[in-house]
C-alpha cells in the first residue's frame, strides 16, 4: 500500500511541487504553517532504500521548497526531519522528509528532542482542507 500516493486526490490538492522520482506536499498536522513533506514517489519505508536518483529529487524539491516557504511566509529557518521505524516515531510506513519552516516568534515546538518534536500523536489538530488547499495553490504558481 502506498500511504503517500502523489495520485491520491486528498494529497493532489495539498500538492506543492513534483518532480521525476519525488512530490512535495502541505502537512494537514502542520507544527507551523506550510510544514511541507517531500516524498519519493516509489513506496519506501526507509531512507537506505532511495536510489541516488530519488535523492536528488527530494534535495531538489527540498531547495525549491524552502525558497518559495522564505519568500512566501518569510520563514527565518526550517527544521529538517525524517523518522524511520515506529520506536524512532515513524508511523506512516513511507519515508517522508519534513521541512517545517520557522521564524521568531512562531508557536511551533521548541523542544528539539525527535519523539517530543515530530511524533506527537493526538496533539496537533488537522488543519482544515480547504486552508491547505487554497495555500497549496499559491504555492505552486511558484513552480508554473
Amino acid at each position: 500500500m502506498n500511504y503517500f500516493d502523489f495520485k491520491n486526490p486528498e494529497i493532489c490538492e495539498r500538492m506543492i511541487a513534483k518532480n521525476e522520482h519525488a512530490f512535495s506536499f502541505l502537512n494537514k498536522m502542520p507544527i507551523t504553517p506550510g510544514h511541507t513533506l517531500i516524498c519519493p514517489k516509489r513506496s519506501i519505508v526507509h531512507s537506505d532504500e532511495l536510489s541516488v536518483e530519488e535523492w536528488k529529487d527530494i534535495l531538489s524539491l527540498k531547495t525549491n521548497v524552502c525558497k518559495i516557504l522564505r519568500q512566501e511566509l518569510k520563514a527565518e529557518g526550517f527544521n529538517f526531519a525524517w523518522n524511520e521505524n515506529l520506536i524512532a516515531g515513524q508511523t506512516v510506513p513511507h519515508f517522508h522528509l519534513h521541512i517545517v519552516p520557522r521564524k521568531e516568534g512562531d508557536n511551533g515546538i521548541t523542544e528539539y528532542e525527535p519523539r517530543v518534536f515530530l511524533y506527537r500523536p493526538e496533539s496537533r489538530a488537522d488543519s482544515p482542507q480547504a486552508e491547505l488547499i487554497i495555500f497549496a495553490k499559491k504555492l505552486r504558481e511558484y513552480f508554473a
